[in-house]
């Protein structure tokens, strides 16, 4: 996969050349993994249902360059609930991952997303690690590709968070987050 000047952008804001990009397009409601040296992995999600932004308290998904800085829930069982970042103890079983009823539950895994563009979406009033912002499983999976529905997090199905989270295992990743189609070259 060429991301040509999405990449170029990241390395000199301190990506290594050798890093994972993701491009979460929110227009596709979709996640398209930059493999180093391989084809595109491609994940559907579900960004924020008020849209994009990157003010603290807006409850948007932020745009821009994200590094992965935290990786949260490994070895946990799929449908993990986790808690301010936390194993509770409480896993959910796949037959609740589409319920519309039960609150807006995290689980499975969290990748934490640290902006890496000072005044977009790092530092001050729009700093997307002090926001918590994060790529994580959830218990809304019916919108997961098919609608804007979070709280300013990227919701993924669980199995794909697992999915992803493995692959990402000992590697440097990270995120952009844009509202425009993919580019030509994907």
């Amino acid at each position: 996969m060429n991301l040509g000047s999405e990449r170029e952008a990241a390395v000199r804001l301190g990506m290594p050349p050798d890093a994972w990009l993701l491009v979460v397009h929110v227009e596709n409601q979709e996640l398209i993994a930059g493999v180093p040296g391989s084809g595109p992995l491609r994940y559907p999600v579900s960004t924020s249902r008020l849209g994009l932004g990157e003010r603290k308290d807006s409850w948007r998904t932020p745009r821009g360059y994200h590094e992965i800085v935290e990786r949260l829930g490994d070895g946990l069982p799929v449908g993990a609930v986790l808690v301010s970042r936390t194993f509770t103890g409480e896993v959910l079983p796949s037959s609740v991952w589409r319920d519309e009823h039960d609150g807006d539950k995290i689980l499975s895994r969290i990748l934490r997303l640290a902006g890496r563009e000072p005044g977009r979406n790092a530092g001050g009033e729009v700093d997307s690690y002090d926001r918590l912002i994060y790529l994580h499983g959830t218990n809304h999976e019916q919108w997961v590709g098919v609608a804007p529905s979070s709280h300013g997090c990227i919701r993924m199905k669980n199995n794909d968070i697992i999915d992803l989270f493995d692959r990402l295992r000992g590697r440097a990743a990270w995120v952009l987050v844009c509202d425009d189609a993919p580019p030509p070259s994907l």
